[in-house]
C-alpha cells in the first residue's frame, strides 16, 4: 500500500469516527463529493458554508461535513460516492460537475443530492428544471451556453485574430457539445477554431505546445473541475507562450489571467448551501426547482494585458465588473 493510499484510509477513518459521534449527538452530516481539488475549490466551499449559515447551519456547532476530493481523477468518484452513502450522510453535495453528480446518483436513490452542473436534463440527472423528480436538485451552471460568449469576447479583445483554440477536458460528458457550440460561434465570427484536449498535467503542457503549431491568436479554457484546479499551470503557460486566454472563473483573472467571464461561482455555491439547508429542514429535492445563475462576472487584468502588448477595448472595460490594475 502506498503512502497516499494509507493517508487516505487514515483520513477516512478519522472523518468516519467524527461523523459517527456527530450522528450519535443528533447532528446532520453533509457529504461533499468533489471532482477537483480541495485547494482549488476552497473559496467556493467557503461560499457554500455561507449559504448554510444563512439558514442557521454551522459546521462543528450543529452540522458535520465530510469531504471527498477526486483531484481530477473522475474514475475515483464512484467509490467515493459509495463511501459517503455507507457513512449514511444526510445530503450529498456534488461539487465536481456532472461526473460527481452521476456518481452520486448511481450510488443512491434515497439520499438527497444537490448538484452544480451544466444542463442536468440532457445528462439524465433530472426530468426537468421546474420539477426535478427523484432525489436530485441543484444549480445549472450554464457552461454550455457561455462558451460562445467567451469566444465573442476573445474576438473583441483580439480583433485581428484569424485562429482561436478551445481547451477542453475530453472526459467531460458534454465535451462534444461544447466543441459544437464553439465551432458555431467561430463560424459566425469568421475565425478558425482549433481543438486542444487535456485531462492530465502533461497534456496541458502539450496542448499549449500545439497552440504554437496552430498559430492560435487566442485560447478559450472551458470550465471543468480538472482544468479549474490547474490555475497556476494554465496562467504560467499562457504567459510563457504569450497567448491571450479567456477563462470561466474570475479567480483566474485575479490570479494573473488575462480575462474571465462566467457565472459567479461564489453566488452559485452559496445557492447550493441554501438548498442543502432546506433539505436538512425537511424539503424534498423533487419539490425544489433547479436554480439558474443570475450573477455573471466579467473581469479584466490590465497588468497581464500590458505584458501581452494588448490594449483592452473601451467597450470591454465599460462592461467589466472588475478591472485589475
Amino acid at each position: 500500500m502506498g503512502r497516499r493510499e494509507l493517508l487516505f484510509l487514515v483520513g477516512a477513518a478519522m472523518t468516519a469516527a467524527r461523523a459517527l459521534r456527530a450522528q450519535q449527538k443528533g447532528m446532520p452530516v453533509i457529504g461533499i463529493l468533489g471532482g477537483g481539488s480541495s485547494a482549488a475549490f476552497a473559496p467556493f466551499v467557503a461560499a457554500f458554508h455561507g449559504g448554510l449559515r444563512e439558514t442557521g447551519y454551522v459546521e462543528g456547532e450543529n452540522l458535520v461535513i465530510e469531504s471527498r476530493w477526486a483531484e481530477g481523477a473522475y474514475d475515483r468518484l464512484p467509490a467515493m460516492a459509495s463511501d459517503l452513502v455507507g457513512r449514511r450522510v444526510d445530503v450529498i453535495i456534488a461539487m465536481g460537475g456532472t461526473p460527481s453528480a452521476l456518481a452520486a446518483k448511481s450510488a443512491t436513490s434515497t439520499i438527497p443530492i444537490v448538484f452544480l452542473v451544466s444542463d442536468p436534463v440532457a445528462s439524465g440527472l433530472i426530468a426537468s428544471l421546474a420539477r426535478p423528480g427523484g432525489n436530485l436538485t441543484g444549480v445549472d451552471m450554464f457552461t454550455l451556453e457561455l462558451v460562445a460568449k467567451r469566444l465573442e469576447l476573445l474576438c473583441e479583445l483580439v480583433p485581428q485574430a484569424k485562429v482561436l483554440a478551445l481547451l477542453v477536458n475530453p472526459n467531460t460528458w458534454f465535451a462534444e457539445r461544447l466543441i459544437h457550440n464553439a465551432r458555431e460561434a467561430a463560424s459566425v465570427k469568421g475565425v478558425q477554431l482549433g481543438i486542444v484536449k487535456a485531462s492530465t498535467e502533461s497534456e496541458i503542457d502539450a496542448a499549449f505546445a500545439t497552440l504554437d503549431q496552430l498559430h492560435a491568436d487566442g485560447l478559450i479554457v472551458v470550465a471543468d473541475p480538472f482544468l479549474d484546479g490547474r490555475q497556476e499551470q494554465l496562467i504560467t503557460l499562457a504567459a510563457r507562450h504569450a497567448v491571450p486566454v479567456i477563462y470561466a472563473l474570475r479567480e483566474f483573472a485575479v490570479a494573473g489571467g488575462l480575462i474571465s467571464y462566467g457565472a459567479s461561482f461564489t453566488a452559485t455555491f452559496r445557492l447550493a448551501g441554501v438548498y442543502a439547508a432546506k433539505i436538512l429542514n425537511g424539503a424534498k429535492p423533487a419539490d425544489l426547482p433547479v436554480q439558474q445563475p443570475t450573477t455573471f462576472e466579467l473581469v479584466v487584468n490590465l497588468k497581464t494585458a500590458k505584458a501581452l502588448g494588448l490594449t483592452i477595448p473601451p467597450a470591454i472595460l465599460a462592461r467589466a465588473d472588475e478591472v485589475i490594475e
